[in-house]
């Protein structure tokens, strides 16, 4: 499952400012920044708070973190039925 479009919207856990892109300069203003209020796709902040937020969600869903690959995770029921979820960047592997 690849959580490239859910994910854009996320909020950020820090302050972020960019530039303003080449061609969307505002008139008499283009010395100044631009402050982030929601994740963009591709830049390593995005990838924390992607992580963090998926990581407290299984956690809090019963899922065990594998001791040795922190991107494992897997959930066993009562009646031995098995899901193991790979977060692999962007993405989510289900078994």
């Amino acid at each position: 499952m690849d959580i490239k479009s859910a994910f854009i919207n996320d909020f950020l856990e820090e302050e972020i400012y960019i530039e303003q892109l080449m061609g969307y300069e505002v008139n008499g203003h283009e010395n100044k920044v631009l402050k982030l209020n929601k994740a963009l796709y591709g830049f390593k902040q995005t990838l924390r708070t992607w992580y963090s937020r998926i990581d407290g969600y299984l956690l809090k869903n019963r899922f065990v973190k594998f001791p040795h690959e922190y991107v494992i995770y897997v959930k066993i029921k009562e009646n031995d039925d098995t899901l193991i979820v790979y977060l692999y960047v962007d993405e989510l592997v289900f078994t």
